[in-house]
């Protein structure tokens, strides 16, 4: 004979794509993870230049509340929210440091 029969090839194996997606899932799990805490960390340096640069006579915001800084210690910082009204706060809960001029 010439020609010689021609028979079906075996199926592939059943799961072949599952191996992927298994490998794939941890993947996107750990960038994730990965994009996350850089941000976190970016965050947490960014606040402590805040904190270590304040000095007296910045404008601050502290949980809401509007206040000048009138002295600076090591932990606690006071502001002056009112004339004559001085609270005095910790240094991390102070969120956000404002232009000169804001309380008017």
């Amino acid at each position: 004979m010439l020609i010689s029969n021609a028979y079906a090839q075996g199926a592939a194996a059943p799961g072949g794509g599952d191996m992927l997606t298994m490998m794939l899932f941890p993947i996107i799990i750990i960038v994730f993870f990965f994009i996350m805490t850089r941000q976190q960390s970016k965050r947490a340096k960014e606040h402590k230049a805040l904190i270590e640069g304040l000095q007296k006579g910045d404008e601050v915001v502290v949980s809401g509340m509007l206040g000048k800084v009138t002295k600076v210690g090591d932990a606690f910082v006071d502001l002056e929210v009112s004339k004559d009204v001085v609270v005095q706060v910790q240094k991390q809960s102070i969120t956000t440091v404002l232009p000169k001029g804001t309380m008017r």
